[in-house]
């Protein structure tokens, strides 16, 4: 797919799959193309979602899953130097974005999570995936993903102490749910939240004694929100800067150039056509 068209986005806004269409007769193809793509969301993230979504079809592959698969290389083409930026010139204050899509998938009803950290201006850790179980409101399933934030947070916290950094504030955890946010620092369970005890407990323990803040942020500007639903073309780019996804300079030749060399005789020799 060296010549294909690029796309600006890697699934549509509204991605709809039919369960009804013809299966792949070697799925063996498909299941490496993902494969790959995997390896690629450890310096993506902007791809996590998308590539967590085509990998659920991994067991029964038709002709739709593979064209969206494609699209996804097509959007791969058109940002191939884009890459995470990281920098020196940033403070260590620890902070994440924790957003939930209630009952986003189509096929079983569960609610996709998605969060991400930062030290400082830096991205450092983020994961797109979908919840075990139902969650019978939205305010459970945003819960559910800031207690696994939190936990995140926690761990991390630890991970700072043992390389002797100090943290001058505590981490800060952003979420875009005022319900969830009020259940942090007033435990008050009703009908929407009757099966969160076990994740409130913890989340309101780390609030109160002052290991972690949770903050209220804008929808738009939830950064988490990339992780957890597809994305038009004008908040994937505003959401990639967010998160220090910029263009790089690259040793490696563009995959034009690679071509040329391999199919030119003359170069196969040539050190200076290696693209390692």
């Amino acid at each position: 797919m060296g010549n294909c068209k690029p796309m600006s986005t890697p699934l549509e806004a509204k991605t709809k799959t039919s369960s009804n269409d013809i299966l792949l007769d070697d799925p063996s193809y498909f299941r490496g193309l993902v494969g790959a793509l995997q390896y690629l969301t450890l310096t993506r993230p902007n791809l996590s979602y998308s590539v967590n979504y085509v990998s659920q079809f991994i067991h029964s592959l038709t002709i739709v899953h593979l064209k969206l698969v494609r699209r996804i290389l097509r959007y791969v083409k058109g940002t191939i130097d884009i890459g995470l930026h990281f920098t020196s010139n940033t403070t260590l204050d620890l902070c994440a974005f924790s957003d939930a899509d209630w009952v986003g998938c189509p096929t079983t009803r569960h609610s996709t999570t998605g969060y991400c950290t930062f030290l400082g201006g830096n991205l450092i850790s983020w994961c797109a995936k979908k919840q075990h179980t139902i969650s019978q409101s939205s305010t459970e399933a945003e819960y559910r993903v800031m207690a696994n934030t939190a936990a995140k947070l926690t761990w991390m916290t630890f991970i700072l102490k043992d390389l002797h950094i100090p943290l001058a504030s505590p981490p800060i955890l952003y979420c875009d749910n005022l319900n969830a946010l009020h259940m942090t620092v007033n435990p008050v369970f009703h009908a929407r939240s009757k099966h969160i005890e076990l994740d409130d407990h913890f989340v309101h323990e780390r609030v109160a004694l002052g290991f972690h803040i949770t903050q209220h942020i804008s929808t738009n500007d939830q950064v988490a929100d990339l992780f957890t639903k597809p994305m038009s073309k004008g908040r994937l780019s505003y959401f990639r800067t967010k998160l220090c996804l910029q263009p790089r300079h690259r040793l490696r030749e563009s995959i034009s150039t690679t071509q040329t060399h391999n199919s030119d005789p003359a170069r196969q020799g040539d050190v200076g056509g290696s693209t390692r």
